[in-house]
């Protein structure tokens, strides 16, 4: 996902200007670092006190040129507009919270509101369609079963959380101002491997395979995690 995001990045924004990233529901911060060292001005948004403590550990270990890129603050996406004004990004990223959030809508369409004209918006979500292919892998057919026409799931960690279409958020982005530019799959072969499972000697050929299969159809439809970007219009 990674490198989908500097793609769509690097092909809206001249190489080497800094931008203004606003990362919401950043977790321990994996994305946000990654920015702020390539030189982006980030800021981090969480609501989790465990993620946020752990993602100022590890701001600490940096540099202090990144340090003074990168702020944290500890709150909740759909209050983007208590912390800050309309417009005052570039980019902003909500991978992996639309499955914790019942109604999503207002969440969206507050963060399409804190873009500039241009500014990206980035959304890593479940993918609802392809909600049988985990269940079915694993010769779970009764659940396989029940995965067709539902956007519910219970994810790895235990929690029963939701999926959504990329028809249904194509149709949102288009809504709100946003409207779809790219999408790719995300984990399509891999879904399937268990969280502790090592990576293998010729990672950078899986990743290869990942990549290529994230941006080719009818590979993209069936991945895990669908990453969707829409640009402010």
């Amino acid at each position: 996902m990674a490198r989908q995001l500097d793609e769509q990045i690097v092909g809206r924004y001249p190489v080497g200007q800094r931008l203004r990233v606003l990362d919401v529901g950043m977790g321990q911060g994996t994305q946000s670092l990654r920015l702020a060292r390539a030189g982006h001005q980030v800021t981090g948004l969480e609501r989790d006190s465990t993620m946020v403590a752990a993602a100022r550990e590890a701001l600490s270990a940096e540099p202090e040129g990144i340090r003074e890129r990168m702020r944290i603050i500890e709150g909740d996406g759909r209050d983007t507009g208590v912390h800050f004004l309309p417009g005052s990004f570039d980019v902003v990223l909500c991978h992996g919270v639309l499955m914790y959030v019942e109604e999503p809508d207002p969440l969206l369409a507050g963060l399409a509101r804190m873009l500039a004209p241009g500014g990206l918006l980035s959304l890593l979500v479940r993918n609802a369609d392809a909600l049988a292919m985990r269940p079915g892998l694993a010769g779970d057919w009764a659940g396989a079963l029940g995965a067709f026409d539902t956007t519910a799931y219970r994810n790895r960690l235990g929690l029963d959380v939701r999926a959504d279409r990329l028809r249904t958020l194509t149709a949102t982005l288009a809504g709100i101002g946003a409207p779809l530019q790219a999408w790719y799959g995300v984990r399509v072969f891999t879904d399937t491997a268990a969280d502790d499972t090592e990576a293998p000697a010729d990672v950078e050929t899986l990743l290869a395979c990942e990549e290529r299969a994230g941006r080719t159809d009818p590979y993209r439809g069936v991945a895990a995690l669908l990453h969707l970007c829409g640009v402010r219009g």
